[in-house]
Parts: structure tokens; C-alpha cells; sequence
């Protein structure tokens, strides 16, 4: 799971607004002996404001230096000292940002926004013990510090924390994002949390929120991922993961979800690649590569062997249904059956059962079984794109045009439901819609991994705009 951290760059430009009076009230305290002039004080609040605007235009490390020169004027400058370590952060010098956070706390004991900061950065360090009581301390000068709220969160995640006090959090979150505008990082704590109470419904409801009020909320990105991951949905996964790289400019968190959704469709060898360029080796990333070594140390003889020892092995059939599932998907087929008959309730079996099905290209029981799967999982992508595929290899086109729409709507960024829907509206002569989604197809696709999509969509649009121009076709 990401660091639940609040982007505080935002919050600290109203404090902007108020910086020249408590300078003059600092300035006027002859705060530890230093007394500095009136111009003294105009001049680092100057070379502040200069860093605040380079750390928005994204100038992060002239946004440091500026902030340094300000803090060499007055040192006293709580501010600085913090917007410093925010900059920090966001070039990964974790330990330099806690040395900043730090100071500001020294400077100001009570300014919650700094002990958040602090807290978080404690987390982000696995240095929980010593981030408990800060961030406590945080939530009881302010009980609705959001910033405080969402590092606290994450700590009650990583520690392991008693149900009782995950629950009493949750109550926590819940109050809050019942009133009025809650940030996204507070929906997204609240996802977290939910998730780890095994409620992935309510999580996958409170990322969406989430995204609803900040779509590249990296949280609740994340958090969406890691529901889909729990449920088997890898076309969900992987689509969140490649927004998250996006997101976090190819971070060493963005590349653990990578691994983790390279590891889930069986891609042991590209997961441990992924895995070997991250730079800090954290508790989650060794883990994960022993949990991926101890997958990759038995090859598919190796579990099929172990299967007529223990044909029950629940384990053994889920890794045969994904690793056999190109090479032989009828043995595939077979193994997540028997998964799905032996956890009937683990909706991830089932999945993986209908997208075997799908492989071996038994569409009717494919489109019968993913058709049920999603009263229980209606907003799993996977299950939509498999029923999709099965409807339109069959050519039921009327009954596949809503799913392919459905997935069109969910992701509007991908390329390859344009091309389907627009194949399938093309199928039913309904021209007008087949060529408004050829055209976003064309708009979003890869000029390289869908050249020959690309190539079909261009020879058939003068034939479509003919059709069209004549007034071919079904008219609504």
C-alpha cells in the first residue's frame, strides 16, 4: 500500500497569506536570541514566496535553494522549514525531509500541519514507534487534521494494528467524510482502512470517491489497484498500475504495483526484473520476491505431481488455472474448476475459471458463467472484457455492444474498446456510431503495439464514410 500522505503544497499556500504577520510576531519575539531587521524578515519572505512559486511550477530542487537562503536570513522560519521538506519528499531524500520536519516541530511544538508532516515522513521510514506519538498527538490538538488522519492510517495498516483500534479509526474517517467536502486523501484513508477490514465493496466506493474529487489522487490509485489485484481483475490492475507510473514518475512504489500485477498473471521472471530496479529494498518489496521465489521454484510438472498427492491443494490448482492457461487451457480449464468448486465464495477463482473458459474458446459457457459472476462483482473489468470477448466471438452483437460501451465508460483512456465497439456497431450497420469510435481508437492508439488494428481501421474508413454520405445503414 502507497504512503496515505496528504499533498500539502495546497494547503500551505493559504499559509502564504499570513507569513508576513507571524513574522513580524516572530521577528518582534526575538524568538532564541536572533533579531532580525524589518528588510531582514521582507527579504526571506520574499525568497519564501520565490520558492513557493518554483516548487508549484514544479522546480524543485531551485524551490530548495531558495527556501535554504530563507532560512539562512531567518532562521526561526517554521515555514520554509517545512515547505523544504515537502520539496524533499518529492525528490525521494526521505531522511533529508525528516531533518526539515523535524526543525519546524522545534520551532513550533503545536503546528499540527508540521507534526503530520513529521509523522508521515517517520512512516514512510518504518520508523513507527517513534511516529505513533507524534501523529497522536497531531489528531488530539486537531481531531480532523486530515494530513494527520491519513499518515495515522497508514500506520494502524502497516503495524498491524487490533481490530478494535482499525474500527475506532474507520468510525474516525467515517464522520469525517460525512460532512462537508472532505479531501480526497480522507476517502482514500478510509478505503485503506476498509480494505484491511476485508470490506473490499466499501473500499472500492471510498477510491472512487476519492478519484471523484481529485482523479489523480495516487491513494486511491493504488488502493483500486490493490482491490482489483484481491479479486482477480488483472485488465483493472494493470490499466491502474499504468496510471500510477504516470502518477509517481516511474517510482519505486509505482514499480512494486507493477511486480505485484506482473506476479498475479504469472509473469514471475518480469516481476523479479521489476523488482531488482527498485532502489530501496523495503519490508513489502522482500515479500514480495519471496513470495515470488517460492512460486517460481516449482514448474508446472512440479505442481501437477504435487496435485495427485493433495488434489485438494487449493494453492497448486489457482497457479496451474493462470500458468497453463496459453499453453494448455484445457488442463487450465480444468484446474480453475476445480478452485472455483473448492472456494466457491473466493470470486478470484471464478474469474480466472471464466477467463480459462474464454481461452479455449468455449464462449457459450464462458458468457454464462461471466454473466453471473457479475452479480457479485458488477464493476470487475475483467469479467466485462471476457463477457465482451465471448458475446463478440460469437457475433451476438446486440448483446455485446453494452458491455464493450460499459467498458468504454469505465476507461476512456484505452484504445482497444473504441475498436471492438466500433467493429461491433459497424456488425449492426450502425455506421454513424462505428465511425465516431474508429475515430477515438485512432486518436488514443499505440503506433507500434496496434499498427495492425490501425492499418484495418484506415482501409475500412473511406468505405464507412461512403456508407455514411448515402445514408447507409440504421438511422436512430
Amino acid at each position: 500500500m502507497s504512503r496515505l500522505r496528504s499533498n500539502l503544497l495546497k494547503t500551505l499556500k493559504l499559509a502564504a497569506v499570513t507569513i508576513p504577520l507571524l513574522l513580524a510576531l516572530t521577528c518582534a519575539a526575538n524568538v532564541h536570541g536572533q533579531d532580525a531587521t524589518g528588510d531582514e524578515s521582507q527579504d526571506a519572505i520574499k525568497l519564501f514566496n520565490e520558492g513557493q512559486d518554483a516548487h508549484e511550477k514544479g522546480d524543485v530542487r531551485t524551490a530548495i535553494e531558495l527556501y535554504k537562503k530563507a532560512l539562512v536570513i531567518l532562521p526561526e522560519f517554521a515555514e520554509a522549514e517545512l515547505q523544504k521538506g515537502n520539496a524533499q519528499l518529492s525528490l525521494n531524500q526521505t531522511e533529508e525531509a525528516e531533518r526539515s520536519f523535524r526543525r519546524a516541530v522545534e520551532l513550533r511544538p503545536e503546528w499540527t500541519l508540521a507534526l503530520s508532516s513529521l509523522g508521515s515522513a517517520l512512516v514512510t521510514q518504518q520508523k513507527y514507534q517513534e511516529a505513533r506519538p507524534i501523529l497522536e498527538k497531531a489528531i488530539l490538538l486537531d481531531e480532523q487534521s486530515f494530513p494527520a488522519l491519513a499518515a495515522y492510517a497508514e500506520l494502524v495498516i502497516r503495524t498491524k494494528a487490533s481490530p478494535e483500534l482499525t474500527r475506532s479509526l474507520l468510525d474516525k474517517l467515517t464522520n469525517l467524510t460525512s460532512k462537508a467536502k472532505p479531501p480526497a486523501d480522507i476517502w482514500a484513508a478510509r478505503g485503506a482502512i476498509e480494505k484491511t477490514l476485508g470490506d473490499s465493496k466499501a473500499a472500492r466506493s471510498s477510491f472512487l470517491r476519492a478519484r471523484d474529487i481529485d482523479p489523480n489522487n495516487k491513494n486511491a490509485v493504488v488502493g483500486l489497484a490493490d482491490v482489483a489485484l484481491s479479486e482477480n481483475d488483472l485488465d483493472s490492475a494493470r490499466h491502474l498500475s499504468a496510471v500510477y507510473k504516470k502518477l509517481t514518475s516511474d517510482s519505486d512504489s509505482s514499480k512494486l504495483l507493477e511486480a505485484k500485477v506482473l506476479a498475479a498473471d504469472g509473469k514471475a521472471d518480469d516481476a523479479l526484473a521489476v523488482l531488482d530496479s527498485i532502489k530501496k529494498n523495503s519490508g513489502d518489496v522482500i515479500a514480495l520476491r519471496l513470495a515470488i521465489n517460492t512460486a517460481k521454484s516449482t514448474d508446472i510438472p512440479a505442481l501437477a505431481k504435487e496435485l495427485e498427492t493433495s488434489p485438494s491443494n487449493v494453492q497448486v490448482l489457482a497457479k496451474l488455472c493462470i500458468l497453463e492457461r496459453v499453453s494448455n487451457p484445457a488442463s487450465a480449464l480444468d484446474h480453475c474448476r476445480r478452485a472455483s468448486e473448492l472456494e466457491p465464495q473466493n470470486v478470484k477463482h471464478a474469474v480466472g475459471y471464466g477467463a480459462a473458459l474464454v481461452q479455449a474458446r468455449q464462449f457459450t459457457e464462458a458468457a454464462a458463467l461471466l454473466r453471473s459472476l457479475l452479480r457479485f462483482a458488477p464493476d470487475n473489468v475483467t469479467i466485462h472484457a471476457n463477457l465482451a470477448t465471448s458475446l463478440f466471438e460469437m457475433k451476438r452483437y446486440e448483446e455485446a455492444k453494452p458491455e464493450f460501451q460499459w467498458l468504454v465508460e469505465k476507461q476512456p483512456e484505452r484504445p482497444v474498446p473504441y475498436y471492438f465497439l466500433a467493429i461491433t456497431h459497424d456488425q449492426l450497420q450502425e455506421y454513424m456510431d462505428a465511425m465516431a469510435n474508429y475515430q477515438s481508437f485512432l486518436k488514443l492508439a499505440d503506433p507500434q503495439e496496434q499498427k495492425l488494428e490501425i492499418d484495418k481501421v484506415n482501409l475500412r474508413l473511406p468505405t464507412l464514410a461512403k456508407l455514411i454520405k448515402d445514408k447507409k445503414g440504421k438511422r436512430k
